[in-house]
């Protein structure tokens, strides 16, 4: 049985079926973003769909947690709108299966679980973005906004290599001196940064706009619980440690072998 789901400011109907949405853009992109919704909660998704389509974008709305991941996995969105309580596979859930898949669609959570160890639980878990209910819509679109400005990688960035260490960031791999190193995805995240900033310092702010997409600090370690790991790994049968640690300001990958 075909699945059906609402599409505010398209004309009909969008048959998900098979797993596919079929979605027709209107003209050129500009700001008009196509939002995936994944929210059971009706009175909710209205408000956001109201909101959202009143500002132009193109909203395609699922109420449960399979639903969305089959709707993203299958088809380009700009940006997922992701609620954490779904029927059947929860938010998060549907966050690390698409993380898995290397889905690098941003993906903003909202939600009413806003305590500290939640919050960490979101980012750790694949969001770029966390909001909590209640919520203002100006907040909500300023933030889906500043997620889709991020530019995508472009042919001549999705490989980088210092100092022995090569990442593939279309394949998601890493080795250092030929040698894989297994990273998950926070930590390739990071690394990933430290490589296109190497030699110059990244702040712990940086990292959290940047990785996490916090714009504020949540005032836990996870920062260094992270970066922590990523040195263990990248040390590894190793005598050095190509991140240095800058007292007082960040980390910086050493361009210097």
């Amino acid at each position: 049985m075909g699945i059906f789901i609402k599409a505010v400011g398209l004309r009909s109907l969008t048959n998900i079926g098979k797993n596919k949405v079929r979605i027709r853009r209107r003209g050129p992109r500009d700001s008009i973003m196509h939002i995936l919704l994944a929210d059971d909660d009706a009175e909710t998704a209205t408000f956001i769909q109201q909101g959202l389509s009143d500002l132009g974008h193109i909203v395609v709305h699922v109420a449960d947690g399979v639903d969305a991941f089959e709707a993203a996995d299958a088809n380009h969105f700009d940006v997922v709108v992701l609620d954490r309580m779904l029927p059947r596979l929860e938010g998060l859930d549907v966050l690390r299966r698409l993380r898995a898949k290397a889905n690098r669609t941003p993906v903003l959570v909202l939600t009413a679980l806003g305590g500290i160890a939640d919050r960490v639980d979101g980012l750790d878990a694949g969001a770029d973005d966390y909001l909590v209910k209640p919520f203002a819509m100006p907040e909500l679109a300023a933030r889906l906004n500043a997620l889709t400005r991020r530019p995508p990688l472009s042919d001549t960035t999705t490989r980088i290599e210092i100092g022995g260490i090569v990442v593939d960031l279309l394949r998601r791999e890493v080795t250092r001196e030929g040698r894989p190193v297994h990273l998950q995805p926070r930590e390739l995240a990071l690394l990933e940064q430290l490589m296109r900033h190497a030699g110059r310092v990244v702040t712990r702010a940086m990292f959290l706009e940047l990785v996490w997409g916090f714009h504020f600090d949540p005032q836990t370690n996870i920062v260094e619980s992270h970066l922590s790991r990523l040195r263990s790994k990248l040390r590894d049968g190793f005598a050095d440690d190509p991140i240095e640690t800058v007292r007082g300001a960040g980390y910086r990958m050493r361009v210097d072998g």
